[in-house]
């Protein structure tokens, strides 16, 4: 069987890639080990880039929903008063601390991002099928060969030729290690573990997160969700079941509560391993998400950072797959990644550093929790955590997610990207219009990339910035 991408791993980011690729027409088929989705406890909340990017593509009813289902599970809305913007190695901000003039967005993104990773799963798998990309579950990749022109995957009795494969394949990527990716980084420290649990004696846990002379444990929001972090090293084996045993031990050693753990609905093990590739692609093997860049959950930013992957990489594969991308143009998903990727690494490594036990980090610590209790300090951190200042170069617009203006017609930018398309507002050009669509606006001209990047923004350049982001024009 032929494709012009064959994508390993069917979670949020492999679908997100393939949602992209059948937007441009590319054939796609998505290679999924296991049989069902993964119902396992992971990212509970998204940030503005992926907000923006779900939707740039006519998601954000179905997101939005999803969030009402959430907030109906915590009891139908988030209680009065100053409201947590977010927490930094489980030290919380809140609103009341937050100069708001510092975020400038507006338009339908702008609201919160209260929604897990499988509600998140769910809604890109129902688009993919509705796109026509070729869901294959309970197929594992065990090998493939490239040459010059193609890849040949094998994966059970099938032996599925494409342009192009795409390792979106986890922590633990298959496509990485045979590719021969290099993934350096630093050892993990920690063993955690995060779980929905029936348990007697909640009680005598704190709400929130909980820091101890033992470690760190979280209690909540929604109904018997803990987490811990021991700093004895990693786990001895990370594939073993979790069983009710372990959680109520690692809980009782953290919180120094007399409490029971009586059934387990959802468990999952984690650590702080923080590796990146050194590169997002190899000939005509590509890499996005954990399968890219591995590192604790603190702050949720896993989820976040593959979305943003696939959104960049997508359009930029289409172009390859069609023939009009120019040269370098899908080296630039590695430029443009990877930085970020980095970013995110150090981000959750910095938060491992004020959880520790000994006496140096907790009086760090106590220092850090002063800072983000001001305005300037809850305004720093909130931004960060949001991902407003995330883009490419150095430029204050062009290499920024674009402002979502309203145009003449009444319509707002991101309307006008669902199709995966390039936007060009406010002027016109010939020789595009099968990549790059034209809006009417009497807002200076601006390019927009498919992925909601600005490439232009008006005065000279717009003939540079068309070749390097569009190609020739036909």
């Amino acid at each position: 069987m032929n494709y012009d991408v064959i994508i390993c791993g069917g979670g949020p980011v492999g679908l997100m890639l393939a949602c992209e690729l059948r937007l441009r027409g590319v054939a796609v088929a998505v290679l999924e080990r296991l049989a069902e989705p993964d119902l396992t406890i992971k990212a509970g909340s998204i940030n503005l880039p992926t907000l923006e990017a779900l939707y740039r593509r006519g998601l954000l009813p179905k997101v939005n929903q999803a969030q009402q289902e959430t907030l109906k599970a915590f009891g139908g809305s988030l209680p009065e008063g100053p409201k947590p913007v977010g927490h930094f190695a489980g030290i919380f901000m809140w609103s009341d601390k937050l100069d708001e003039t510092v975020f400038a967005v507006e338009g339908p993104a702008a609201g919160l991002g209260i929604v897990s990773q499988q509600q998140i799963e769910a809604i890109l798998a129902e688009r993919a099928g509705e796109l026509g990309v070729h869901l294959r579950r309970g197929v594992e990749v065990t090998g493939f060969e490239t040459d010059d022109d193609a890849v040949t995957v094998h994966a059970a009795d099938l032996r599925l030729r494409a342009g192009w494969l795409v390792g979106c394949d986890g922590g633990r990527s298959l496509v990485r290690k045979l590719a021969g990716f290099a993934f350096p980084g630093t050892d993990p420290e920690i063993t955690g573990h995060q779980a929905v649990v029936e348990m007697e004696g909640a009680d005598q846990l704190g709400r929130g997160w909980n820091t101890t002379p033992t470690g760190t444990y979280a209690h909540g929001p929604g109904p018997g969700r803990i987490l811990t972090v021991e700093f004895d090293g990693p786990p001895i084996d990370r594939d073993a079941p979790i069983t009710r045993e372990e959680l109520e031990t690692s809980l009782r050693h953290v919180s120094g509560a007399d409490v029971r753990i009586t059934g387990v609905r959802s468990a999952t093990r984690f650590t702080d391993n923080a590796r990146q590739a050194t590169t997002y692609r190899l000939g005509r093997v590509l890499l996005a998400g954990d399968a890219a860049h591995v590192h604790s959950p603190f702050g949720g930013q896993g989820l976040n950072l593959g979305i943003g992957d696939a959104m960049n990489l997508g359009w930029k594969l289409a172009a390859a797959v069609q023939g009009w991308a120019s040269d370098g143009l899908l080296d630039t998903y590695t430029a443009e990644r990877h930085p970020i990727g980095a970013w995110v690494l150090n981000w959750t490594r910095a938060q491992v550093a004020l959880m520790r036990t000994d006496p140096r980090s907790r009086a760090l610590r106590d220092v850090v929790s002063d800072l983000l209790d001001t305005t300037t300090g809850t305004t720093y951190m909130a931004r960060k955590i949001s991902g407003y200042w995330q883009g490419y170069g150095d430029d204050p617009v062009i290499g920024r997610t674009a402002p979502d203006l309203v145009l003449a017609d009444g319509t707002r930018l991101g309307e006008h990207l669902y199709d995966g398309k390039g936007l060009l507002v406010g002027a016109e050009v010939d020789g595009y219009a099968d990549r790059v669509d034209s809006v009417k606006a009497d807002h200076p001209g601006m390019l927009v990339r498919p992925d909601g990047i600005v490439a232009w923004a008006g005065g000279d350049g717009l003939e540079d910035a068309l070749t390097t982001w569009f190609g020739a024009a036909s």
